[in-house]
């Protein structure tokens, strides 16, 4: 039996339903033959009535529709909900679907259009500048390129010609800023340029001539001075050791008549010593805070009064104060450092004053004219070592930037960039040759450089601790001497720069060192407080 069914509105306002029934009865004999067997007999279908005319026949009576009594009381017994106008546009979901469908096949589209560089690093490189992960676990070259090549049919190939020009753009704009800027200084700048050169060119001829004298002497004669100067230096001893305070001495200088030492303390006191018998001569009170350096005027003790300045000294507080030996009190502040000042030094000449400070910057100071004749930067970082070329021409600066720059005080620009050193340089130090710099860095190593050349022309691994302190033999240049954080002081040749001795004796860093202007003793003061005179063995 089959039933039939068909629901379709009626002009009445009900739903009608027509329903037909059929009843087929089929009775088939199936024979071996074809011959016998009775034949297939086949029943009419029986239609029963449909539900519509029993419908139509309930209204015309005068009854309620039963398609609407139905509705309503499913209504109220609350079998049917009623939506409040929410709705689902199936085709519109539908449309959605297959459009991500139909981009998905574009994306492919356009990537297998993409040319994607077979060289690995190039892709690494595009990857990079894409901001994605140069390399997945487990990946090749090959699903590297088809990962760069499917990353670039979504943002699109101009995102890496954009990232590109992005690069180059703020390059330029890096190499704008590294560049040397200038700016018109004083009229007392210009004229104390102007004095530095007539200075400085008489004293560079001067220092060619004595090179060339000294180039003229058999080479046999001077290899048996290098080697009996080499000898002495294997016989350096310590004859003196003196407790300088009650904190640790950070700073250490011969007089010219190398009849003097001046020590810096980190207690604020400055101090002479007598030399060689290291007897007290006078305390310097002036400073309140740890002292960086103190240093004597070039002409002090040989030609200079005792009333006149014969000594400089700074402090971590930013003053800078000058001294004579008559006095225990300073007899001039220099004012202007409103941070750490960490070196002075004086010019060759005795007319100016270099300092160097945290503030990025080292200033030049005229001491005739009394004023700051120079504000200088140049480092990214603390400056904090100077020393002047003795032609007086060229002033070099070591920071805490890793760099080190060579000034020509003459017209004011950088004629030297000294790069290498991978932590703070320390110290500077020019040798008296004239074309030699050494610098101290904290990566342990002293390097030293050829102005000639304007490289660094030897590296030596001189310490296992900071440099704190490097020093060129100040008469011939025929030795280098370190100091620094592991308790030592070391003595190098030149130009081989092979080490020849180790001063040891402290127990704590070595602070500062320096060598008498005769040549005879050199000096180091340290972290343990007390400074300690060497001499060769006589």
């Amino acid at each position: 039996m089959f039933v039939w069914g068909k629901l379709y509105p009626s002009p009445l306002g009900c739903w009608e339903i027509s329903i037909s029934l059929s009843l087929q009865f089929e009775w088939e004999e199936c024979n071996m033959s074809d011959d016998e067997g009775p034949p297939v007999v086949k029943r009419s279908r029986i239609f029963y009535g449909s539900l519509a005319d029993k419908e139509k026949e309930r209204l015309a009576k005068g009854e309620a529709p039963l398609g609407r009594t139905a509705v309503r009381a499913g209504i109220d017994a609350g079998n049917i909900n009623i939506s409040g106008g929410e709705s689902f546009d199936l085709e519109e979901h539908i449309s959605e679907r297959q459009a991500e469908v139909l981009a998905e096949f574009e994306r492919r589209k356009r990537a297998r259009q993409i040319n994607v560089s077979t060289d690995d690093s190039e892709v690494k490189a595009c990857l990079r500048a894409l901001g994605e992960p140069i390399t997945l676990f487990g990946e090749g070259p090959a699903e590297r390129r088809e990962r760069l090549r499917n990353v670039l049919s979504v943002v699109g190939t101009d995102a890496l010609k954009k990232t590109k020009k992005d690069e180059e753009k703020s390059k330029k704009s890096t190499d704008e800023y590294q560049q040397t800027w200038y700016h018109e200084g004083p009229n007392s700048l210009k004229m104390a340029r102007l004095w530095l050169a007539h200075y400085s060119l008489p004293r560079a001829l001067k220092r060619l001539q004595a090179a060339r004298e000294n180039r003229s002497i058999p080479e046999s004669t001077r290899t048996s001075q290098k080697q009996e100067v080499n000898k002495s230096l294997q016989s350096l001893n310590n004859f003196c050791s003196q407790i300088g305070d009650d904190r640790p001495l950070s700073f250490c200088h011969f007089s010219p008549n190398s009849k003097m030492l001046a020590t810096a303390c980190w207690s604020g006191l400055c101090k002479l010593w007598s030399v060689p018998d290291c007897n007290p001569i006078r305390t310097l009170r002036g400073h309140n805070t740890n002292v960086g350096a103190i240093v004597f005027h070039p002409k002090a003790t040989l030609s200079l009064e005792e009333k006149d300045v014969n000594l400089a000294s700074c402090a971590a507080d930013g003053s800078v104060k000058l001294w004579n030996l008559e006095s225990d009190e300073p007899v001039a502040d220099i004012e202007g450092h409103s941070v750490r000042v960490a070196r002075v030094s004086w010019h060759p000449s005795g007319r100016f004053l270099g300092t160097t400070c945290y503030d990025h910057s080292w200033r030049l100071w005229d001491l005739e004219a009394q004023e700051e004749i120079l504000h200088q930067e140049g480092h990214s970082k603390e400056v904090y070592d100077i020393d002047f070329h003795s032609d007086g021409s060229l002033a070099a600066t070591g920071g805490l930037d890793a760099f080190g720059r060579v000034w020509d005080l003459r017209t004011g620009r950088c004629i030297m960039f000294l790069e290498g050193h991978l932590k703070e340089i320390y110290s500077v130090n020019f040798s008296p040759n004239g074309y030699h710099i050494a610098t101290g860095s904290g990566d342990n190593s002293c390097k030293v450089w050829d102005l000639r050349q304007r490289r660094c022309i030897y590296t030596i691994p001189a310490h296992q601790n900071l440099v704190s302190s490097v020093k060129f033999q100040p008469t011939s240049g025929n030795y280098l001497l370190t100091g620094a954080y592991d308790n030592t002081a070391k003595v190098w040749t030149h130009p081989l720069w092979a080490p020849l001795k180790t001063l040891a004796g402290h127990e704590g860093k070595v602070m500062g060192l320096d060598i008498s202007s005769d040549g005879e003793l050199i000096a180091t003061c340290s972290y343990d407080r007390t400074f300690k005179l060497w001499a060769a063995e006589s």
